[in-house]
């Protein structure tokens, strides 16, 4: 039994780990340190005065230097009709923990350029944005000290707990955004935060997520691997998503 269940764990989150960490360190593109990593403006978004409806993105992006190999770091934009600029909202491990404008609002992360997890437009993202606020304002960790990089919490459990409080959104987050499914202890089963399923964590370590929106979803040690049959693709340590896009117009 014990003979099977490490096998289990050794093709499900170690071995497809091990191929991106491989990947990982290949590529050429790669910044040598924050310092001298792009942070600059991807320019995915317009201009806001070329676009004064109402709009809500969630984005993920690439983490740096080593931890790019199993995780993406997530953040929320919005931006009201008529406003002259975006707003974004990251939480962050130095300084002020939950940060507001410290970048451009779809900058590259390390780098990295965004990934769309969602996009809202026009009256219904301008009825949320308020809800959306509140949810920021009350999130539960965001002191100094309030940041552990693993298993959380972190971004991803900041970008998770306001998804929480959002569920008409109905999105998922990416399988590598390592933090998200991190919960206290007095809070280890509940619903999914699309409100479609159920899920069981045992503070990030260990968990399991079954919903029509999140998928099957298996969390060993933060590594997630499972599979979407709403948007069909396999989700994958490391790789993440492999099939249909995860981004979304809700």
């Amino acid at each position: 039994m014990t003979l099977r269940v490490l096998l289990a764990i050794l093709i499900l989150f170690i071995l497809p780990l091990a191929t991106h960490a491989l990947w990982w360190a290949m590529r050429e593109d790669a910044a040598p340190d924050w310092s001298r990593a792009d942070w600059s403006s991807a320019h995915i978004l317009p201009e806001p005065a070329a676009h004064r409806g109402a709009m809500v993105r969630i984005y993920a992006a690439r983490t740096g230097r080593w931890k790019g190999i199993v995780a993406h770091h997530s953040w929320i934009v919005v931006k009201p009709e008529g406003a002259a600029r975006y707003t974004r909202f990251d939480k962050v491990g130095w300084g002020t923990p939950v940060r507001t404008n410290g970048w451009p609002a779809d900058a590259r992360w390390f780098g990295n350029a965004p990934q769309l997890v969602v996009a809202l437009d026009g009256d219904a993202a301008e009825r949320l944005i308020p809800k959306l606020a509140q949810a920021v304002a009350a999130y539960p960790y965001r002191n100094g000290g309030d940041y552990r990089v693993w298993p959380g919490p972190n971004s991803n459990t900041f970008v998770a707990h306001v998804l929480a409080d959002l569920p008409e959104l109905q999105v998922a987050m990416p399988p590598t955004a390592l933090g998200k499914d991190y919960h206290p202890a007095s809070d280890m089963i509940g619903l999914t935060p699309s409100r479609t399923g159920i899920q069981v964590q045992l503070g990030g370590y260990l968990g399991v997520t079954l919903g029509w929106v999140e998928g099957f979803e298996m969390n060993f040690l933060g590594l997630v691997t499972g599979i979407d049959l709403r948007r069909p693709a396999l989700k994958l340590p490391g790789w993440g998503r492999v099939g249909m896009a995860i981004e979304t117009a809700a």
